[in-house]
C-alpha cells in the first residue's frame, strides 16, 4: 500500500506542474462548492430573523407562526440577514419580466419573473449530481463486467467482449432518448439511463488493465496460495487499474453534463419546476433578439463546466502517464 500511496503522491506532483489543469481543478472546486451550499446561497428565507419575541432560523427549519410570510418585506420589522441571493429558484414576479442583469437581479430575470442567478446556483446542484452520480453507476458497471472479462478470460472474456461491440454500436443519444420515452422523463430516470447506458467504455479499459495484470507475479503467487478470486481482483488488482479508470471517469462526468443539458433543452431531462442549464437554454429561445442574458449565461456555465472537468481530465491523464514520470527526472 506504501508504494501506491507513493504513486499517486507522484501523480499529484505532476497534476500540479500543469496549471490549466489547476485552473480546471479550481472551477470544478468553486462549482461542488455551489452545488452542496446552493440553497444558502440562493433562498427567499432568512438564515436568521430577530422580532420583538424571539429569533427564528427560517432557512434551516420551518416555523408554522411564520407561514408563507415574505420577510423580505419592509412591513416585517425586525433584523433579518439573507443569503447573497434572496430569491427562491421558483419564485415568480409578474412586475419583473425579463429584466437584465442588475443590483436587484444579478444575472436578471427570465418570462416568468424568476431570478435567474438563484436558477443557475439551484441548476449548478443539478447538473453536478447528475454528473456524479450517473458516472459512479456506470462506472461500476464498467469496473464488474470488466474486471470480470479480463480476470477469467476464455469464454466469459469472448462472451462480455461480444455483448460490448453489441452495446457500443448503438448511438448513445438515442438509446438514452428511446429510454427516456418509455421511463418518462425525471432527475432520477436521467442518472439512471445514463449511467446503465455508458459503461462499455470503463468496461474495456478494466478488461484490458485486468489482461494484463493477471500475469503478473504478485497474482500468480495469490492464486497459487488459493487466495479467493474476490480477495485478488479487488484487492490487489483494482487498486492497480484505477488511473485510467478516474480519467475516463473525469471526462466522463463533462460527457454527461452536456447529455443531461441536452436533454433537458430537448424537453426529455429534469422537469419543471426544478431548475437545469438546459432547460433555462431551451426557454430563452423567444427571447433571443432582445433578452441575451437568458441564452449566454447558461450557455456560458455549460461551456465553462466541461471545459473545466476536459482540463482535469487532461491533467490527470498527463500526470499518469509513466513517460511523463521518466521525462521530468
Amino acid at each position: 500500500m506504501s508504494a501506491l500511496r507513493g504513486y499517486w503522491l507522484n501523480v499529484w506532483i505532476q497534476f500540479k506542474k500543469n496549471r490549466l489543469a489547476l485552473g480546471g481543478l479550481a472551477v470544478v472546486g468553486v462549482l461542488f462548492f455551489v452545488a452542496v451550499f446552493a440553497p444558502l446561497i440562493a433562498n427567499d428565507r432568512p438564515y436568521v430573523y430577530v422580532s420583538e419575541s424571539r429569533a427564528y432560523f427560517p432557512i434551516f427549519f420551518n416555523y408554522p407562526e411564520l407561514g408563507d410570510i415574505d420577510l423580505r418585506s419592509e412591513k416585517i420589522k425586525g433584523f433579518k440577514l439573507f443569503p447573497p441571493i434572496a430569491y427562491s429558484y421558483s419564485e415568480y414576479d409578474l412586475d419583473s419580466i425579463v429584466l437584465p442583469p442588475s443590483g436587484a437581479h444579478w444575472l436578471g430575470t427570465d418570462e416568468q419573473g424568476r431570478d435567474l442567478a438563484a436558477r443557475m446556483i439551484h441548476g449548478t446542484r443539478v447538473s453536478i449530481m447528475v454528473g456524479f452520480i450517473a458516472v459512479f453507476i456506470y462506472v461500476s458497471i464498467g469496473i464488474a463486467v470488466g474486471a470480470m472479462a479480463g480476470y477469467y478470460g476464455g469464454m466469459v472474456d469472448m462472451i462480455v467482449s461480444r455483448i460490448i461491440e453489441i452495446v457500443i454500436c448503438f448511438p448513445t443519444f438515442f438509446l438514452i432518448l428511446t429510454m427516456l420515452a418509455l421511463v418518462g422523463p425525471s432527475l432520477v430516470n436521467v442518472m439512471v439511463v445514463i449511467g446503465i447506458t455508458g459503461w462499455t467504455g470503463i468496461a474495456r479499459i478494466v478488461r484490458g488493465e485486468f489482461l494484463k495484470l493477471r500475469e503478473m507475479e504478485y497474482v500468480q503467487a495469490s492464486r497459487s496460495l488459493g487466495v479467493r478470486d474476490a480477495v485478488i481482483i479487488f484487492r490487489h488488482m483494482l487498486p492497480n487499474s484505477l488511473a485510467p479508470v478516474l480519467v475516463s471517469a473525469t471526462f466522463g462526468i463533462a460527457s454527461t453534463i452536456l447529455i443531461e443539458s441536452s436533454l433537458s433543452f430537448l424537453g426529455f431531462g429534469v422537469q419543471p419546476p426544478t431548475p437545469s442549464w438546459g432547460d433555462i437554454l431551451s426557454q430563452s429561445r423567444d427571447f433571443m433578439d432582445f433578452a441575451w442574458w437568458l441564452t449566454l449565461i447558461p450557455g456560458f456555465f455549460i461551456f465553462i463546466t466541461i471545459t473545466a472537468y476536459n482540463l482535469v481530465g487532461e491533467g490527470f491523464q498527463d500526470a499518469i502517464n509513466p513517460r511523463a514520470f521518466r521525462s521530468k527526472r
